[in-house]
This record gives structure tokens, C-alpha cells and sequence, in this order.
């Protein structure tokens, strides 16, 4: 663990986690900022909402997060989704807010406004979604955790899914961070070690439209609460790393009604050839620098062309055995990259599926 100027001295901070709140509620609301991060601040409620619609829109300095212009700074925030606070208790909340500019249109980093727009205009596609989330923990110095000083660990091999000393690292952020997602009621499915040590991956879903961005966008908010406190840097960056090492990803399952039901594996065939016409635009917004982790090596596809197969964890498009065996389900797109925003990626897939 870290030393005590990067991480938080949590006995001193016990006693007044301890002290009751008054009837007063926090509600830490977190928003998506110019720069694909997150950012949040606090606000004193007195009485518990029952929904969104009970929450009161703020604002924050938009010219301090890169969504706005310092003579025109004012971004406003509208709450979307609630979610329990796991680090405070009780009956304080996470709100996760949309950004708005002071004439009321959305901000342009708000991918979330044309994401949910798609996402009720094909409701009755029951479109469902289900993302891994691969990162790399780093220390305070800017090494891989755990990693020898000066030096680097034996080829990938025994990490995916490891199991004891010298095979994993940063166990306890891991932990810790999927008990937040279940308390904060975060639709976190499972976790595992990735190829190259000090990754990992916790997968969200399935979640049904709007949802899986909404879902995904507050573990990753957990994520890196969770790991401040222990010293430790979260990076989503697609090849953390140059050489013979695994790259990040945010595979993204993609089920619609007709793709679950009796003989669903024609949709599925059909769904793959129509994101077969549309792979750079795709490409587009399936995050930054993926082409230094789309290389055709290291379980990717190449960014230059569209391959599907079944599981085949080097193509483009993976439909799973089971899902070829039982003849329904759903498929696997493996090209967006651990730094998406999920608003973007869910929102095009959509777009693809119903409009083409």
C-alpha cells in the first residue's frame, strides 16, 4: 500500500464517518468531462428523493474541466440516475448528472443526450448490452504495480485468471471495488486478472438501452475513488504499455429480442454483416489511440479491415460457441478500446443495427 501522502489515512477519518449526519443527506453528483473522465463535487440535501425528478439541477466551472469557455463558464447539471454511496453510508447517494450549457442545449461532451434519444426510439428491439471493462492499476511513481523496480515480470502466461503471489497484483483494489459496485447497486457481473499482470477486467450488464452507459460510467467512478485510496492509479488507456504485452479493451456484447429468440442467430448474421459496412465509422468512436492496441496481434483484430468468426478471439466480431451451438444469444464487437465513452459505443451499435 501506498505511504501516507497519496493515500487516505482511513483511522483518522473513521471517527467522523462515524457522526451522525443530522437528517441531512450527501449527494455526490458525478458528470463526464471534456477530457473522458470523471469528475464530481457535493451537495447537502434534506430530504431523500424518491427519483431524479426530486433532485435539483446544479452547475458547475465548465471552463476548469474543458467543456466551456472562461467568458461563458456556466455548465449545468441534470440529474439522469441514482445510485447508493458506498464510501459514505446511509442514506447518502451518488447522482449521475448530464451536462447542459446555460441556453439549455446539451454540452457537446454529452454523448449520453443522442444515446438515450436512439435508445427510445428502438425500445422495442429490447436492445441489451454487457461491457468488460479491462484497465491497469499503476504506483505513485508511474510503474505498473507490482512489477519489479527496474526490471519486469516473465512473459504473459500464468496471469490471465492467476491465482497466487507473483501471478496477481492489487487484489484488494479489485475486491474492494466490486463489493462498492454491488452496494452502490451498480450492475457489475463478475471480475477477473487479465493476460498481463497488475490488469484486470470487471464486466457490467446486461443492461437493457441507456442503462449500460449510465452503469458503466459509475463502476468506473468507484473505480478510481476506490483505488485513491490506496495509492494507486487507474489507467484505461488501450496499450498501457509498448511490447509483447496484452492491450486494454471494452468488449461489448450486443443482444436484441429477435437475436434471444428461437432461430436468433440469423439476426445475429445479419446484425454482423451490417457493422461489416460501417467499420470506420465505428472506428471513430471506439476510442482513443486503438490503433496501437488493434495491431492483429495479442488476441486483436486489425483496426484496417472487418473479420467475424466464431469464437474467435482474433477477429473483429466474436459470436461465442454457445451461442453458434444453441443457435441464439448474442455477439461479442471486440474493437472499442478501455477508453470509450459507453454512450458513444452502445449509441452507434443501435444506429447500425436499426437504421441500416
Amino acid at each position: 500500500m501506498a505511504d501516507s501522502k497519496s493515500a487516505s489515512n482511513g483511522g483518522n477519518l473513521e471517527k467522523y464517518m462515524k457522526l451522525d449526519q443530522n437528517g441531512a443527506i450527501m449527494a455526490e453528483y458525478v458528470w463526464i468531462d471534456g477530457s473522458n473522465g470523471v469528475r464530481s463535487k457535493c451537495k447537502t440535501l434534506f430530504k431523500k428523493p424518491t427519483s431524479v425528478d426530486d433532485l435539483p439541477e446544479w452547475n458547475f466551472d465548465g471552463s476548469s474541466t474543458g467543456q466551456a469557455p472562461g467568458d461563458n463558464s456556466d455548465i449545468y447539471l441534470r440529474p439522469a440516475a441514482i445510485f447508493r454511496d458506498p464510501f459514505r453510508g446511509g442514506d447518502n447517494i451518488i447522482v449521475l448528472a448530464d451536462c447542459y450549457n446555460s441556453d439549455g442545449t446539451p454540452n457537446k461532451f454529452n454523448h449520453r443526450y443522442q444515446c438515450a434519444k436512439l435508445m427510445e426510439t428502438y425500445k422495442d428491439a429490447d436492445i441489451w448490452f454487457g461491457i468488460e471493462q479491462e484497465y491497469t492499476m499503476f504506483d505513485s511513481l508511474g510503474k505498473v504495480y507490482g512489477w519489479p523496480v527496474g526490471g519486469f515480470p516473465g512473459p504473459q502466461g500464468p496471469y490471465y485468471c492467476g491465482v497466487g503471489n507473483g501471478k496477481v497484483y492489487g487484489r484488494d483494489v479489485v475486491e474492494a471495488h466490486y463489493r462498492a459496485c454491488l452496494y452502490a447497486g451498480v450492475n457489475v457481473s463478475g471480475i477477473n486478472a487479465e493476460v498481463m499482470p497488475s490488469q484486470w477486467e470487471f464486466q457490467v450488464g446486461p443492461c437493457p438501452g441507456i442503462e449500460m452507459g449510465d452503469h458503466l460510467w459509475i463502476a468506473r467512478y468507484l473505480l478510481e475513488r476506490v483505488a485513491e485510496e490506496f495509492g494507486i492509479t487507474i489507467s484505461f488507456h488501450p496499450k498501457p504499455l509498448e511490447g509483447d504485452w496484452n492491450g486494454a479493451g471494452c468488449h461489448t456484447n450486443v443482444s436484441t429480442k429477435e437475436m434471444r429468440a428461437e432461430g436468433g442467430i440469423k439476426a445475429i448474421e445479419a446484425a454482423i454483416e451490417k457493422l461489416s459496412k460501417r467499420h470506420k465509422e465505428h472506428i471513430a468512436v471506439y476510442g482513443t489511440d486503438n490503433e496501437k492496441r488493434l495491431t492483429g496481434r495479442h488476441e486483436t483484430a486489425s483496426i484496417a479491415s472487418f473479420s467475424s468468426g466464431v469464437a474467435n478471439r482474433g477477429a473483429s466480431v466474436r459470436i461465442p460457441r454457445s451461442v453458434a451451438k444453441e443457435g441464439r444469444g448474442y455477439f461479442e464487437d471486440r474493437r472499442p478500446a478501455s477508453n470509450i465513452d459507453p454512450y458513444l459505443v452502445t449509441g452507434i451499435i443501435a444506429e447500425t443495427l436499426f437504421t441500416t
